[in-house]
């Protein structure tokens, strides 16, 4: 039996899928100078898994902060079982029995897994917070999770993907009847996705009924009952999943179909080596590492997660002490002892989490896009706004950012397009290596190809390109060669062309490695 009938055959046993328990009906949301929500149309019924899907900026989380009460419709309604309603906060919409998981984490790091769990919720004793009771009931709900998590852990000690189960664990908590989930994926191992899947399937059979947003589409297959596609903030359609496939709601979402995910490469790589890296070891789960960038290639880092790809590309950039080894480029050595090195050197590292540590969210376009070169635009100790302007619509145009001004605040873009910004304050620092850490990470389809086209687009243009990538089938479509990691170490390196995801998979659990 195939995933997708397996998951089909086990939903809302409990519940009657026909009812709708939520509705949006003909939503309008407006900002300034921009319509973001025209006349949508939503309806989750108890006991399914609905998914939400269209490309970023399509309106999918601005109508769940409706739904939630984050935001207030211009025109139209919600209703919540069968009664019109108009939420003034999350925590209104959290105690009528909707929770919403977001896509960015929203934990207190300083405080343990119970403490983010029960945050304002806390059991008492008296005039007290009754600790004991807390963290039992805390570790009750990451047991069910069946994750190895303590509920007396701090948050600031778990890796991205744990705190996301911690966020998931938070929603268990509330007992929600509606549960959105955004992107709750993003960050997990396969063997998390799996558990998350077990949970989902148990509250299907409950009749929570659950709104599912992400851009991993095949996943769908596995969960999903019913999908929704919205684009430039407008409805399309609303179909069972058995009736339509993968490609089809690509092409409804973009107008392009999953076969050509991946654009033509016009870069071409020579012998040329720019960048090479000669037995590196880092503080950090990086050993004996070793290998080169050719003029015009696009360079692969794959492995599982915590392989040390991550670990690597940040001992070469200073980010973390390097122990051992030598770095070079174009045949000279250089001396990387803090990121300021490396940026001066020529070298980027354009980090996983764009919104922590590649943008600052508050400001605008234009100051993002110069904020690691500003003094290319500073004249007689003053930024000159003219320059700085001229540099900033530079950058929009070359990569093609969409936003309404670049005096747009960046927190308000898109994530393909935030990632376009993150690659323009590189470019303007004319960086000569650029490490992409999982570039399209919480992008939809259409973006990643647009992300896709400008890697292709630098490479071709003589800039070194390290793509430091989790998904085998990006691996495959974009890199010329990849570099495997195996807990820290270079377990293999292969043409492209040449290898396939079985043989790169067997190298990056350790079942192979190359021989020296």
């Amino acid at each position: 039996m195939s995933a997708a009938t397996g998951a089909h055959a086990t939903r809302a046993l409990e519940a009657d899928i026909d009812k709708p328990i939520l509705r949006a009906c003909g939503v309008v949301k407006r900002f300034p100078g921009v319509l973001a929500l025209n006349n949508i149309q939503l309806d989750l019924r108890c006991g399914e898994v609905h998914a939400l899907c269209g490309e970023n900026g399509a309106g999918k989380s601005t109508l769940m902060k409706v739904v939630t009460g984050q935001l207030q419709p211009d025109e139209g309604e919600v209703t919540y079982k069968d009664q019109p309603v108009r939420f003034d906060t999350l925590q209104d919409s959290e105690a009528a029995g909707i929770t919403m998981i977001h896509q960015e984490l929203n934990l207190v790091p300083h405080l343990t897994v119970a403490e983010n769990i029960f945050l304002a919720r806390e059991p008492k004793t008296g005039w007290f917070v009754d600790r004991k009771r807390m963290e039992a009931d805390a570790q009750i709900f990451l047991d069910r999770l069946k994750v190895d998590i303590k509920a007396s852990d701090l948050v600031l000690s778990l890796s991205v993907a744990r705190q996301q189960m911690v966020e998931i664990a938070k929603a268990l908590s509330l007992n929600a009847e509606v549960l959105i989930m955004d992107e709750p994926t993003s960050a997990l191992t396969e063997s998390e996705i799996d558990q998350l899947f077990d949970i989902i399937h148990d509250l299907r059979r409950q009749g929570v009924a659950i709104a599912y947003i992400s851009h991993r589409l095949q996943e769908l297959s596995r969960i999903v009952d019913r999908v929704t596609v919205i684009r430039d903030g407008g409805y399309v359609w609303t179909k069972p999943f058995d009736d339509v496939s993968v490609d089809d709601i690509v092409a409804a979402m973009v107008g392009r179909s999953l076969e050509q995910q991946f654009p033509e490469r016009v870069s071409r790589p020579t012998d040329h080596v720019i960048f090479e890296v000669k037995n590196l070891s880092g503080a950090k789960n990086c050993k004996n590492v070793s290998f080169n960038l050719r003029r015009g290639e696009i360079l692969g880092f794959t492995g599982l997660m915590g392989a040390g790809r991550t670990e690597t590309a940040r001992a070469i950039f200073g980010a973390d002490p390097r122990l051992s080894g030598d770095v070079m480029l174009e045949g000279k050595d250089i001396t990387v002892a803090s990121p300021v090195d490396a940026i001066k050197a020529g070298i980027a590292y354009l980090s996983e989490d764009r919104k922590l540590n590649g943008l600052s969210l508050k400001m605008t376009v234009k100051e993002n896009i110069t904020m690691a070169n500003i003094e290319a635009v500073v004249r007689h100790g003053l930024i000159d706004n003219t320059a700085e302007a001229q540099a900033a619509r530079a950058s929009v145009t070359k990569l093609g950012i969409k936003t309404p001004s670049i005096d747009q605040v960046v927190r308000n873009l898109s994530g393909g397009n935030q990632q376009k910004v993150v690659i323009g304050k590189w470019l303007f620092r004319e960086s000569r290596v650029l490490f992409f850490d999982e570039p399209t990470r919480g992008i939809d389809v259409g973006a990643k190809f647009a992300i896709y086209q400008l890697l292709d687009q630098l490479a071709n243009e003589g800039i070194g390109v390290v793509m430091i990538t989790s998904e085998l089938p990006e691996v495959l479509g974009m890199t010329d060669r990849v570099v495997v990691f195996h807990e820290g170490e270079v377990s293999g390196i292969f043409e492209t062309s040449k290898t396939n995801q079985e043989e790169i998979m067997q190298y990056a659990s350790g079942v192979k490695r190359m021989t020296m």
